[in-house]
């Protein structure tokens, strides 16, 4: 590791879900070793390098964080998240697969219950039944309630 201005570095114990790995740091912040550009070990990435190796934090914790400079005004010091390649999952199903899955989803609240077809419309979730099946529930009272009026008669 290259330390050009000779800045005060403390060596931090990392652990990035494999092994442990030994590095030298600017110091801690909220309990975290701070890394400075280019001084943080090749196994921690920050989530646009991740997302870039088609990759996601998946849930864990950031290990490390990183700080940097940049000369805009209006954002002095930036300091993004590091974490560990090694524990990191593979990201889920792109768009194509993501939109696919919701279509689906879509399609089963158009398909009446009853009658099994595809409607076109989104059925009622009360009832999953399409209209001409409601209607024609509704109009033909249940057969047994007919006999007992007919017993009755």
């Amino acid at each position: 590791m290259v330390n050009p201005r000779r800045r005060k570095q403390q060596p931090v114990t990392i652990h990035d879900g494999r092994t442990h790995l030994v590095a030298l740091c600017r110091g801690f912040l909220e309990g975290l070793p701070v890394f400075g550009y280019g001084e943080a070990p090749a196994t921690l990435s920050t989530r646009s390098q991740l997302r870039a190796a088609g990759l996601r934090p998946g849930g864990a914790d950031p290990v490390a964080l990183l700080v940097f400079r940049h000369f805009k005004p209006y954002a002095r010091e930036t300091v993004a998240e590091l974490f560990s390649v090694e524990l990191a999952a593979p990201v889920r199903g792109t768009a194509s697969q993501r939109r696919a899955r919701v279509q689906a989803a879509l399609r089963a609240r158009r398909i009446c219950r009853t009658c099994g077809e595809d409607k076109g419309y989104y059925v009622p979730t009360s009832t999953r039944q399409c209209w001409t099946c409601e209607g024609a529930e509704l109009a033909d009272p249940n057969p047994m309630t007919e006999l007992a009026t007919e017993v009755a008669a």
